[in-house]
Parts: C-alpha cells; sequence; structure tokens
C-alpha cells in the first residue's frame, strides 16, 4: 500500500523543504544584490505568482491524480500507447534532474558542514582541525561529501511519515527562528541599514531590464523546483481529501517566505561587512562570486563580532545545513520510490544503493572537479530542468485535457467548481506557463 502524509503540515513542511535550499538561502540574495535589489525583488515576486505557482498547482495535481512514482504518474495522463510512451520519456528525463543535482549539490553541502564544523572546532580552540575544515583540499571535500550523503539516507531510509515528514516538519520551523534571530541580530550592527534600503527600496527604472527578468524568471522557475519531480512524486502521497490550490500555495508562500528572509539577512550583512573593511564589490560595481561571499564574507564578518561571532557563525551554518538537508532528501526520494514501485525492493535497500551508487559520482566530481563541476550543473538545471517543465506543461495542459485537470483540482475542494478564477487556469497553464518556460530556456541557451 502506497504510503501517505499524514497530515496537510507535513505535506507543506516536506514540499517547502524541497524547494527551499541553498539557492535560495544564497542565489536569491546575491541576485538581489547584482540585480538592483528592490527592482529584483519585485520583478521575482510578480514571476513566482505567473509562473511558479500556477505550475506547482499542475505537478502536484499530476502525481497526486497519478499516486505512483514520476515516470508512472505522467504514464497514466496518456490516452493512447504512443502517448504513454512519450509521457514516460518525460518522466525519465525528470528523474534524472533530482539525481543529477544531488550529485553537485552534496559536494556543496558538504563544504557547508565543514565549516559547520569549523565553527564548533574553533570555539573549542583546536586550530590545525579548524584550518583543514576551511581549506578547500580534496580529503577535506570527499570526507564531508560522504557525511552528507549519509544523513540524507538515514532520513529517506525511514520512509515518508517516519523519515521525510517527522523531519521536515522539526527542520523547516528551525530554520525559520534562525533566520529571524540572525536577521535581528544583524540589524544592530552598523551597515545594516544601507543594506536594508538597498534591498527594499526599488530602482522603477530596472524593473523592465530584459537581462534582471530573465534573471528574476529564472529564479521564480527554480526556486520551486519545477520540472525535477519532486512537488510531483510529493503530491502522489498526498490524500484525495486535500486542497490542492491552497497547499501549493502555502508552499510557495514558504519558499518565497524563505528567499525574502534570507535577502533580509544576507544583504544587510553584506553592507555590515562592507563596514568592516571586508570586500563585497568589484571595481566595477559588480557582485564578487557567490562562493567567496559564502565562504569568504560572512566568516569575515563573524571575526570582527568577537566571542558572539563564534556564535553567529555556528547558527549561520547549522541554518544551511538545514536547508541543504530538507532539499536533498526529496531528491533522493525520486529515485528510491521509482525503485521500490518498479523492482518491488525494501526502502532501506534501495535508499543505499541509490545513495551509495550517487555518493560514488559526487567522489568522481570531486576528484575531476574542474572538467565535471560546472558541466554538471549546466546540464541539470539550465538544460535538462527546463525541457522537463516545458514537457508537464504539455503532458498535463494538453495531453490530460483541460477538464481532466480541472476536475481533479474540485476533488478535494468542491467550491473550486463555481470559480471562475480556477476555470480560467487550466487554460493559462495550457498557453501561458508554456510561453514562459520557453523564455527561460531561451535564456539560459
Amino acid at each position: 500500500m502506497r504510503e501517505h502524509f499524514g497530515s496537510r503540515f507535513g505535506f507543506i513542511m516536506a514540499a517547502a523543504g524541497a524547494a527551499v535550499g541553498l539557492g535560495n538561502i544564497w542565489g536569491f540574495p546575491t541576485q538581489a544584490a547584482s540585480n538592483g535589489g528592490g527592482a529584483f525583488l519585485i520583478a521575482y515576486l510578480v514571476l513566482v505568482m505567473l509562473l511558479a505557482f500556477p505550475m506547482l498547482v499542475m505537478e502536484v495535481a499530476i502525481g497526486r491524480y497519478g499516486q505512483a512514482n514520476p515516470v508512472d504518474s505522467v504514464r497514466k495522463l496518456g490516452r493512447t500507447p504512443l502517448q504513454q510512451a512519450m509521457a514516460s520519456l518525460v518522466g525519465y528525463a525528470g528523474m534524472l534532474v533530482p539525481s543529477l543535482v544531488l550529485s553537485f549539490y552534496a559536494i556543496v553541502a558538504g563544504w557547508l558542514l565543514a565549516f559547520l564544523a569549523a565553527a564548533v572546532t574553533r570555539i573549542l580552540g583546536w586550530d590545525a582541525a579548524t584550518e583543514w575544515l576551511q581549506a578547500f583540499g580534496l580529503g577535506r571535500n570527499i570526507v564531508w561529501t560522504l557525511v552528507f550523503y549519509l544523513l540524507t539516507i538515514l532520513v529517506v531510509q525511514a520512509g515518508v511519515r517516519r523519515g521525510i515528514e517527522r523531519w521536515s516538519a522539526r527542520l523547516m520551523p528551525a530554520l525559520f527562528v534562525l533566520f529571524l534571530l540572525l536577521f535581528f541580530y544583524i540589524l544592530t550592527q552598523d551597515g545594516a541599514m544601507s543594506g536594508l534600503k538597498h534591498y527594499l527600496v526599488p530602482d522603477f527604472s530596472k524593473v523592465l531590464e530584459p537581462d534582471m527578468l530573465i534573471s528574476a524568471m529564472g529564479q521564480a522557475f527554480f526556486s520551486l523546483t519545477i520540472g525535477g519531480c519532486s512537488m510531483l512524486m510529493y503530491g502522489s502521497y498526498l490524500n484525495k481529501n486535500e486542497n490542492i490550490p491552497s497547499t501549493a500555495f502555502q508552499v510557495t508562500l514558504l519558499d518565497t517566505g524563505v528567499a525574502f528572509l534570507a535577502g533580509l539577512v544576507i544583504l544587510p550583512a553584506m553592507f555590515v561587512a562592507m563596514n568592516n573593511g571586508v570586500t563585497i564589490f568589484a571595481e566595477d560595481g559588480s557582485l564578487l562570486s557567490s562562493d567567496t561571499l559564502v565562504f569568504v564574507v560572512l566568516p569575515a564578518l563573524f571575526d570582527t563580532m568577537g566571542p558572539i561571532g563564534l556564535v553567529m557563525a555556528l547558527v549561520f551554518f547549522v541554518l544551511m545545513g538545514i536547508a541543504a538537508l530538507t532539499s536533498s532528501i526529496s531528491m533522493l526520494e525520486v529515485p528510491v520510490s521509482y525503485s521500490i514501485e518498479r523492482f518491488k525492493a525494501s526502502r532501506p535497500l534501495m535508499t543505499w544503493l541509490l545513495g551509495g551508487a550517487l555518493a560514488l559520482f559526487s567522489v568522481i566530481i570531486c576528484l575531476n572537479f574542474g572538467a565535471l563541476f560546472g558541466f554538471v550543473i549546466r546540464l541539470s538545471t539550465q538544460n535538462i530542468q527546463p525541457l522537463v517543465g516545458l514537457g508537464f506543461c504539455v503532458l498535463g495542459g494538453w495531453m490530460w485535457g483541460r477538464a481532466k485537470l480541472f476536475e481533479e483540482l474540485v476533488q478535494g475542494s468542491p467550491e473550486l467548481a463555481s470559480s471562475v478564477f480556477w476555470r480560467i487556469w487550466p487554460w493559462y497553464v495550457r498557453i501561458v506557463c508554456p510561453l514562459l518556460v520557453l523564455l527561460v530556456i531561451g535564456s539560459s541557451w
């Protein structure tokens, strides 16, 4: 019998955890800083509602309708053997995305765990251990990548309710609490208000700049893992009596809320660091690389805080680790769910086999970092994922059909049957969303 989430809260926390990741916490603030601050924020919020939210509703609806792994769920949308075969191809491509993403994501998460451990060893005064943990050596990178995989595997092997739902319900609220604590502390520092003004006061002359709009659209598209199968898969664990638009909207709010909170923390922190002599922007006014900002700028900022800085560094990297783990468990769950149903194997066995295989691939990336790391990122996030998102638009909006899509929404929320907005919505995802996705694909290519 297929597992289901035990509560709506559990689903929302798990789905928000899948969406909230390092891209929200660091990618969004750095893009905001690079693209006009408040202007980027406005464009991002608009595009989340125009693009990401409608597609999220559709992916969750497809998953709940299929009640199976991503491949079998989309296959059920086809009416003929040819349509089913085409849908299966989209499903397999979609399953490839989280596996490829996890292979490089775990490496970055391993760096975060190493810096988290370094925050502890620094408090304890273990200088040699701190130096090893903060140096980007091959041995350190491999060790902490494998540690992160171990944490991910232990959660996923426990199943939907005892693993994913239980830990997401604990980790996601903790993420918000830690962010708020960090935000209120940062605001007490000199320079923070300048960063807050840069973030919240828009320059309206930049709102319609093409490059900024494309950047905001891409962030909105990837923010909710559209085309990554995680939301479709979590939808398959959702009970038939749940209100899909309502729960999807809450997930969207949480995901966007974390990105917004991240901006409230990171941009003021950047200006506080500048006030303390840390270089943030290059001479031409461009933002320095995100890697430099994460692993150099904020630790340098924490160093200026005295003893409290040691604690703040620990809090920050705990926060980053939580975001990374809640996303990684959804990535590993996609191939695990498929393998369990297709091969009738036990969850612990498939979790360890697939997790081990992906861990091995990550080690290979570490050993060939210059050649593979950037290539895997581009292949998964810029090439395959947008195409899968477009495929879901075609499958859900055209192959499945407007009537059946609307019928799935009404099941569990009959009041939608009299809603003009939700009657129009299937047409929107059939026509407007594919056009927006094509624009994202075109910008990435």
